[in-house]
């Protein structure tokens, strides 16, 4: 666990420690940071992690920080903190994507469950990104009449539909098929269509 970094975002240095405290004492690292601008002067260099974000803060408040992270592509769960009657406010958070909300004081083990939710998907992620980043290696040896034939299949087409959309035989369709599945080392169709949508060829298709 000692590699998993949490960045805490809070203009009350009471709580920075004091969360910072907890949090250390359980095994992570810390990033502690007065104001969401100063988490946010990392940009892309912020390291992997969760973000533990206060609501209210000057300057920016945690959703305008939230939406930030959002436009510059940093994809970090993030947890919020918020004070009693801020839940509308942590609602919101939670509309935009954030993890879970806490309210402020918190038990150390109401922290520590929002913070493992967060690296759970963080993990999730991880491997939903390689799987996907596999995938479409193993498409890059089909050749573009495979790939149209592919498609085709994603979308639910039968051959002969595939054939009349291509301009091309039923026949000449049964081949591209097979060679892509041999291409792509699968003995069946519902391996075939796995492999198309972790690479994201249902969504190029719809598109």
């Amino acid at each position: 666990m000692s590699d998993r970094i949490v960045h805490l975002v809070d203009d009350d240095e009471a709580i920075r420690r004091s969360a910072g405290f907890m949090l250390k004492t359980s095994g992570y690292k810390v990033s502690a940071y007065p104001s969401g601008v100063e988490l946010l002067k990392e940009g892309k260099d912020l390291p992997p992690g969760c973000i533990l974000l206060d609501v209210r803060m000057p300057e920016m408040d945690g959703l305008q920080v939230q939406e930030a992270l959002k436009e510059r592509g940093i994809g970090h769960p993030v947890i919020v903190m918020t004070g009693h009657g801020d839940v509308t406010v942590a609602v919101q958070a939670m509309k935009a994507g954030a993890v879970d909300f806490i309210e402020k004081p918190f038990e150390k083990a109401v922290l520590l469950s929002a913070i493992e939710e967060g690296f759970s998907r963080i993990e999730h992620a991880g491997r939903s990104r390689a799987r996907a980043e596999e995938a479409q290696v193993r498409l890059q040896a089909l050749t573009p009449r495979e790939r149209d034939v592919l498609e085709g299949l994603v979308r639910g087409y039968p051959n002969k539909t595939i054939a009349y959309d291509l301009d091309i035989s039923p026949r000449t369709v049964e081949i591209h098929r097979a060679n892509l599945m041999s291409k792509l080392g699968v003995a069946s169709l519902s391996e075939a269509l796995r492999i198309a949508f972790a690479a994201g060829l249902d969504e190029a298709s719809s598109s």
